[in-house]
């Protein structure tokens, strides 16, 4: 039997993706199985292309003898075209995030929405679904929305500053879960939905370093509410920090990041991976960021 460990090669289109943490998250989870994974980012600013070019770089990718790609924006929903399959849950969703390149045919998945799935299972165990207000309807908001309604969410109150694209997406949602009630609300409408909620998910940038502060007044944020954030660079947003303080069961966006990660790693390797060990891993390269920041 041979002892040569199987490679993988697999990579990340998208426009800024140079400073992703995925090629290390991956890379360092193979090690740890003794499988070989080398993962590049694909820059398209770097390399001066448009999203559309999203299509020439698959073809590379297979020539080249690429196992997978992850994709993010601006191409998640332009690769759609080029795919010779896709998952039921990502076609729903009009957007794929990995896909696999296998017997030279192209196959699409979203591990955005089975990511937080996940997330949300590993990191609120038990959480009350009975009624979540979303901040955020967005490209990572619909994947968030379509996991918290696949988990079993009963209402889902989506709140959006474009309140076309909230109710095209409520209606969307509506339609592939007859059973719950998702409702298109605005910031307005938010001290009327805190008090009925059980749960805040938050789906939009502010939080991020570039855009400091809480996406809501924090007065509306109860003890006995839970709190789930997707920004994670920093991985203490300010909302996170706050609703911890408050005694709320919070939920970092770190967690979404390794689910999405564990997710599109199986997809690439048939390998389930250690999604605590992914996290930990996570923690540290954010960590070492924040550090070199300060």
């Amino acid at each position: 039997m041979s002892t040569r460990a199987e490679s993988y090669l697999v990579g990340l289109i998208g426009e800024g993706v140079t400073p992703s943490l995925s090629p290390a998250m991956h890379e360092r989870e193979a090690d740890r199985q003794g499988l070989r994974c080398l993962y590049r980012p694909i820059d398209l600013l770097e390399l001066a292309l448009p999203g559309a070019a999203v299509g020439d770089l698959l073809t590379a990718a297979y020539r080249l003898g690429f196992n997978g790609l992850n994709i993010t924006h601006p191409c998640k929903q332009l690769v759609l075209e080029h795919l010779d399959e896709v998952s039921d849950d990502a076609r729903r969703l009009g957007a794929v995030n990995t896909v696999l390149i296998q017997n030279g045919r192209f196959v699409g998945h979203n591990t955005d929405f089975s990511g937080f799935a996940a997330a949300l299972a590993d990191g609120l165990p038990g959480a009350s679904l009975g009624r979540v207000v979303q901040l955020g309807a967005g490209g990572a908001g619909s994947a968030v929305a379509y996991a918290l309604l696949s988990a079993g969410v009963r209402t889902l109150d989506l709140v959006d500053m474009d309140p076309a694209r909230c109710a095209e997406r409520a209606a969307e949602l509506s339609g592939f879960f007859p059973e719950a009630t998702v409702t298109a609300r605005s910031t307005a409408e938010l001290p009327r939905l805190m008090p009925l909620a059980d749960g805040l998910v938050h789906c939009t940038p502010v939080g991020m370093a570039a855009h400091p502060g809480t996406p809501l007044d924090m007065s509306l944020v109860e003890p006995r509410h839970w709190v789930a954030d997707i920004v994670y660079r920093p991985i203490e947003t300010q909302l996170v920090r706050e609703a911890r303080a408050k005694g709320c069961r919070v939920l970092d966006g770190g967690r979404m990041a390794v689910g999405q990660a564990a997710d599109a790693f199986r997809i690439f390797t048939g390998r389930d991976a250690d999604a605590a060990r992914m996290r930990e891993h996570f923690l540290e390269l954010i960590a070492a960021e924040e550090t070199v920041a300060a």
